[in-house]
């Protein structure tokens, strides 16, 4: 039998978070696994830096623009062939959001998706199931972001449920947490005013949909586990971090009262998460807690994977006539 050759593209996932600019270049191919050929990252923490009207400041928009120059340098010199353009809808949201984003698409030379919440929910649920496969059976996706929190369930490719919202790492930080640090008096008003904000996330899960495998798919989670997790070793697949909640409920007083430039020293919290690793582990102790979890698996697929993979799809039925 002769050997089928798959064809493929050079694509570039340029992703505008709250927190950062992404772009991610990968040679994708229809039933290919994406792997990544480039990436780079620029923090520029659009939620730090808003007016009283919630309009974001001139020095964060344009240092928004130059990351996406940046990012779009990385295309050219990987010479992509196809862009998909992302942005959150806390980008939208802003008074001056529109605005921001015509400017984005004159830079690009393309229109950007702007993703609600919902809509985040599910790519990122795609991009872990094709990860776990079928065999992990029913999944509970958790995402901590910037500026949101997204949670999606089910068993399918497409989740029976996808929710959000704007209860990330950093809206936490700068309204609950402004140093980055607490005592332990002020965490115990931080966890109730959390669990309120995560309400209609928590209302949105059934309790008899609740799943036993919890998949964790943000960097927040990643950083988590790398500080207080363990890690699974799984003959013929790749190694998993795993965090129980324990661990963290433990490791969350202590990382509080330590200044936000020192915990960069620790296992796994890089400087530009340092300051909103409280506000992030907070978040996932209360989303835990509400849904009856011990413990999440970190998925190393996330949103900018599920967009590759939904294209690819939308590519191959183009392609293909299916």
């Amino acid at each position: 039998m002769a050997n089928l050759k798959l064809r493929s593209t050079r694509l570039g996932v340029l992703d505008i978070g709250s927190n950062t600019v992404h772009m991610l270049v990968v040679d994708a191919a229809v039933g290919a696994r994406p792997e990544p050929e480039a990436s780079s990252k620029t923090t520029v923490r659009l939620m730090d830096h808003l007016k009283d009207d919630g309009s974001i400041k001139k020095q964060a928009v344009d240092a928004l623009f130059a990351a996406v120059d940046d990012a779009m340098r990385l295309a050219e010199q990987y010479k992509v062939s196809q862009l998909l353009a992302l942005a959150t809808s806390a980008m939208h949201e802003a008074p001056n959001g529109n605005k921001i984003l015509h400017r984005v698409e004159e830079i690009i030379g393309q229109r950007v998706t702007v993703l609600s919440g919902e809509d985040e929910a599910r790519l990122t649920f795609l991009a872990a199931r094709r990860w776990y496969g079928w065999d992990a059976g029913r999944l509970l996706m958790i995402d901590i972001g910037g500026g949101s929190l997204e949670v999606a369930l089910g068993s399918d490719e497409e989740p029976t449920i996808a929710a959000a919202v704007n209860a990330g790492a950093g809206v936490v930080t700068r309204d609950l947490l402004p140093d980055g640090m607490a005592s332990a008096k002020d965490l115990d008003a931080v966890y109730k005013k959390v669990r309120k904000m995560i309400a209609p996330v928590v209302d949105a899960v059934p309790a008899e949909d609740y799943s036993s495998h919890a998949v964790g798919t943000s960097k927040a989670i990643r950083s988590l586990a790398r500080l207080a997790g363990t890690v699974i070793h799984q003959p013929g697949r790749e190694d998993a971090l795993c965090v129980e909640r324990g661990q963290l409920e433990d490791w969350i007083p202590r990382l509080a009262a330590i200044e936000p430039a020192q915990r960069a020293a620790l296992p796994g919290i890089t400087q530009d998460r340092a300051m909103t690793i409280v506000g992030a582990g907070i978040i996932a102790v209360e989303i835990m807690r509400a849904l009856g979890i011990n413990e999440i698996e970190v998925c190393p697929w996330a949103l900018r994977e599920g967009a590759i993979l939904r294209w690819l799809d939308q590519y191959g039925r183009t392609r293909f006539g299916f």
